[in-house]
């Protein structure tokens, strides 16, 4: 789908999607995924805080779609809210969609300069360590206001916010993650396909490929999949892990990977747009995160008929059923992960079983469709409010010239 650029005649309501960034992460897909795909009902702009726009906002500049980097100071930044004001205003923002806590902070402070847009604020996923703060909660509530949504990715993630952030659970909800799923069922089973990737890989016809696909940020704990593999290569597994994604702790992990002498059984491939091609060379798929919302990498190796090996955190339950669409172990368990990729590797029939039954959940839960079309409805109910009010105001106006005539 095409996106118009903007012009003075376009009639179309005006979305804002507040982010950190649009380089390549779970919240970002979405947002960018939000504006391809309703692009024919309303307009998106896009708000960066902190960083350049990066892979995703390259695009959308191609197409002509308004966005600004706001260069955001840590803390409260009453500057760069003052900005975002003026963005919602210059855009003439009807909905403000706000992904992740800091965004949606930033943007209600930018509400007490431009009153009017109501905030969607979808929460993706939580810190580690989470915890409870008196004083965010007391902000919070001082400046919610009464239509805005508030949204997790996954129950876990709704339940923090009522938990963490103080919000009034009767108006938190929850809207899964969806992904494009179409395009990983297509490579599910080409074998063609699998030996191609292999060998571009390097990845030898007895070797066992593990997969994961994250950014390198702490909270991935890619450390806990390095000696995962580690103990697999102990244990006599001809093991490989493919690592996808690219972020601050590449260098790090480079090195991490030098000192123990594993840089023959694994591979840095930094961020890439081939990720269903890359899956179908996996024989597993790996996700050792700390904290997590609901990965959408979790459900795009689920469709692509990976059988998944991950950690069981944030809302990871929600997405895999232990034992029957995949394996789960606790935060930094790398025994237990090994354990499994080794059954894995082991038992090809259970290989074929969680697969199966990962890709028909993947297709009954998390389709990228019913995803969307939770948000439109989300969008439609506050912009139908927004009208009623504007009706009413008007009403009361002619009422009252009508008052003030007669007397």
């Amino acid at each position: 789908m095409i996106l118009r650029a903007e012009n003075k005649h376009d009639d179309r309501p005006v979305i804002c999607q507040v982010l950190h960034s649009l380089a390549i992460g779970g919240a970002e897909i979405l947002a960018a995924g939000l504006a391809r795909e309703l692009s024919d009902r309303y307009r998106f702009v896009f708000a960066c805080l902190d960083d350049e726009v990066g892979v995703l906002g390259d695009e959308f500049e191609q197409r002509g779609v308004p966005m600004k980097v706001f260069y955001r100071q840590p803390g409260i930044d009453w500057k760069c809210s003052f900005r975002l004001a003026q963005f919602f205003r210059e855009h003439r923002v009807q909905i403000v969609h706000a992904h992740q806590y800091t965004p949606f902070f930033q943007s209600l402070l930018a509400r007490l300069r431009f009153r009017y847009p109501p905030i969607v604020f979808t929460e993706h996923g939580r810190h580690f360590p989470d915890s409870r703060s008196p004083k965010r909660v007391a902000v919070n509530r001082a400046l919610l206001r009464s239509d805005d949504r508030l949204i997790g990715v996954g129950e876990s993630v709704r339940r923090a916010l009522v938990e963490n952030e103080g919000l009034p659970e009767h108006r938190t909800e929850t809207i899964y993650n969806g992904v494009p799923l179409e395009k990983f069922l297509a490579v599910r089973g080409d074998a063609e396909l699998r030996l191609k990737v292999r060998n571009e890989l390097r990845i030898a016809p007895n070797e066992f490929a593990i997969v994961q696909v994250a950014r390198l940020n702490a909270l991935k704990d890619h450390a806990t999949a390095i000696r995962t593999l580690k103990r697999l290569l102990d244990h006599g597994v001809p093991a490989k892990l493919i690592l996808v994604g690219d972020g601050e702790e590449r260098s790090q992990l480079e090195r991490f990977v030098t000192e123990r002498s594993l840089g023959h059984a694994i591979t840095f491939l930094g961020a890439r747009n081939d990720i269903p091609q890359l899956l179908s060379c996996a024989d597993a798929f790996l996700l050792s995160s700390i904290s997590e919302g609901i990965p959408l990498t979790l459900i795009e190796a689920m469709g692509a008929g990976v059988p998944i090996v991950s950690t069981d955190v944030g809302g990871i339950s929600e997405v895999i059923e232990h034992g029957t669409s995949g394996l789960l172990a606790p935060a930094r368990d790398d025994e237990l992960l090994a354990a499994h990729l080794r059954l894995l590797w082991q038992d090809s029939e259970c290989r074929t079983q969680l697969a199966d039954r990962g890709c028909q959940r993947a297709v009954e839960r998390f389709s990228l469709d019913q995803m969307h079309q939770q948000y439109v409805n989300v969008y439609e109910q506050l912009l139908g409010r927004a009208a009623a009010s504007r009706s009413s105001r008007t009403t009361d106006g002619l009422l009252a010239g009508k008052n003030s005539r007669g007397n």
